[in-house]
């Protein structure tokens, strides 16, 4: 995929250790050919932002930043941070949930392209003997993709008969701590689910198993890998990786849970392990952070956190049965009517993120609510990206025996939409 090679100032920040050592400067490719960035949308995304309170979240907001020339950061809040009556913030902390798998991803890459591990042989081979039945080959690529047929152990944890979610959520989340060993058991007690590489099917299991895996292979733990490898370099100061440590520390938007039966009140659910997602779920960080982020990992090898073919790696993304949506290396593709967007959704107790930034790397979208277990409150953050990365749509021209003006404009609103993707209950 052709790329705009504009080394945005986030990406020099991100690149900062290697080029301090190496006494290089890279030279910043000309933008100018680059098109014109759409104008967002910003009533559109406002709107968006709305109907996610309107479905019952506390609050909302959406973090809209362009890089290069014309450098500029839009925020839209609404509602609040906690049910206290805290206005929302978003500079504040909170759990990205899922966002997390792009983090495993690029540690991932990065073992690869150290020659640690090959993507294409299986994964069983980097990791600790045992973890996976003999004969269970399916390859480190398939098990990124979630094309690996490996059953999804937080579903053992979610989905007991009778109980409601917030039940599950006290009993065996809140304040459990799960080895990701016994994760991966929970799961490889059902067995292979599908031939590896014949379909696509989500699984948290998946991440587990890669964190698991970068491990084995540098014999530190997840979390000082991800310090020592993508957090100190890249100066993300607002994110970390404490489990099984409860507490957000620091500014943070407070989590609801939303009950299975809605006439009872939203649980708190800022405080858990987040042990029971691990390497797959459990990272903290902010909107600026992921900016940062999703910055230098579109920039490629300027970017100071993976080759341009291993960017190019992530980016291959196969469909998916949801509409308009692909995945690749711990990277899901979202066709939007302007182009690819390339990102991640996060959904953990209380809080719900989809963080996505454009195939140039000029443009990043964060959108967070701080509600869960509720899908109308996905399908608004979800309705966000596209008036917030290609603006405001042209009113449909009336045709003769064309419907009512107000069912041609419901037509169109409809058409911006995009579906929820599967990913929705965690």
């Amino acid at each position: 995929m052709a790329k705009t090679r504009l080394l945005r100032p986030l990406a020099v920040a991100a690149a900062a250790a290697v080029l301090a050592a190496t006494g290089a400067v890279p030279a910043l490719a000309a933008a100018q050919d680059a098109p014109t960035l759409p104008v967002p949308d910003t009533a559109g995304v406002l709107s968006a932002l709305q109907a996610t309170m309107a479905a019952g979240a506390p609050g909302a907001f959406a973090v809209i930043r362009d890089h290069g020339d014309d450098d500029r950061t839009r925020s839209l809040t609404v509602g609040k941070a906690d049910l206290d009556g805290t206005p929302m913030n978003s500079a504040w902390r909170f759990r990205v949930g899922s966002n997390s798998k792009m983090f495993t991803a690029v540690l991932v890459m990065q073992l690869a392209q150290e020659g640690r591990i090959d993507l294409d042989k299986p994964l069983r081979d980097y990791l600790p003997a045992g973890t996976l039945p003999d004969g269970w080959t399916m390859t480190g690529r398939q098990v990124m993709e979630h094309r690996a047929g490996i059953y999804d152990h937080t579903n053992d944890l979610l989905e007991q008969a009778g109980e409601e979610t917030t039940s599950a959520f006290e009993a065996r989340i809140r304040t459990n701590v799960y080895a990701p060993a016994d994760l991966v058991a929970m799961s490889v007690k059902h067995g292979q689910q599908y031939a590896p590489g014949s379909r696509y099917s989500y699984s948290n299991t998946d991440f587990v198993l890669l964190g698991l895996a970068v491990e084995h292979l540098t014999g530190r733990p997840f979390a000082d890998l991800l310090r020592e490898r993508i957090i100190e370099p890249l100066g993300l100061e607002q994110t970390s990786f404490v489990v099984p440590d409860q507490r957000i520390e620091g500014a943070h938007v407070t989590g609801y849970l939303t009950n299975d039966d809605r006439t009872k009140p939203l649980l708190d659910s800022t405080e858990q392990t987040g042990s029971w997602v691990w390497s797959a779920g459990a990272v903290i960080s902010s909107a600026g952070d992921l900016d940062r982020f999703l910055t230098a990992l579109m920039a490629g090898g300027d970017g100071g956190l993976v080759s341009d073919d291993s960017l190019r790696q992530m980016e291959a993304a196969l469909p998916t049965p949801t509409a308009k949506i692909s995945y690749g290396l711990g990277l899901r593709r979202i066709s939007l009517t302007c182009g690819d967007v390339y990102g991640h959704g996060g959904i953990v107790q209380g809080f719900q993120t989809q963080s996505f930034v454009g195939a140039d790397g000029r443009r990043s979208v964060v959108v967070f609510a701080n509600a869960s277990n509720n899908g109308s409150v996905t399908q608004g953050l979800m309705n966000a990206l596209e008036p917030a990365f290609c603006g405001k749509k042209p009113a449909a021209a009336p045709r003769t025996g064309s419907a009512p003006a107000a069912q041609n404009h419901r037509a169109v609103q409809h058409d911006q939409g995009l579906p929820v993707v599967e990913d929705t209950r965690i």
